[in-house]
């Protein structure tokens, strides 16, 4: 971990890892595990707007997908999870490895997707409270999240591209 992602890191821990917040990041750390709180939402669109039910599966869909993305790129890269001395690690994690954060990635992806579908800025919304909530949990350097959101982006665009052209 370089100097400024560690200094980075416990700026945020030391302004904002206090009880309410970390349990508000814990939460999205459950709710963003394997983008399975975000894949329920877009079953729950599917099944619930029938009009758009096909819109609705190729939105859930570029969620999985963004997380498989998320995790082929980790085994690639191999970037160990923080593991600096002033660091607290507040939150368990599936794996050892780190860059990029899925969370960011999935939660950017459906933020696209779904903002698409109902047409809310949902990504101003929902991406930076799970990209801090990482942060806040000391399970992400900040380039981990940032590379997520960017990658959630590449792949929520991509699989809409790719289903339904420029529409």
């Amino acid at each position: 971990m370089s100097d400024r992602e560690a200094a980075a890191l416990v700026a945020v821990q030391t302004a904002l890892a206090r009880g309410p917040v970390v349990r508000a990041a814990r939460l999205l750390s459950f709710f963003g595990e394997h983008s399975g709180g975000w894949l329920a939402l877009g079953v729950a669109g599917a099944v619930l707007d029938r009009r758009r039910r096909p819109e609705w599966t190729v939105a859930a869909a570029s969620v999985v997908a963004s997380h498989a993305a998320s995790i082929a790129v980790k085994r690639v890269v191999r970037r160990r999870r923080p593991h600096h001395e002033d660091v607290q690690v507040l939150a368990g994690t599936p794996s050892k490895l780190s860059f990029p954060s899925s969370h960011a990635t999935s939660t950017t992806a459906a933020a696209i997707a779904y903002g698409a579908l109902t047409n809310q800025p949902l990504v101003p919304l929902l991406v930076p409270p799970m990209a801090i909530s990482r942060l806040v949990l000391g399970v992400h350097y900040p380039t981990d999240v940032l590379a997520g959101a960017v990658l959630g982006a590449v792949v929520a665009r991509g699989v809409r591209r790719i289903v339904w052209g420029r529409r």
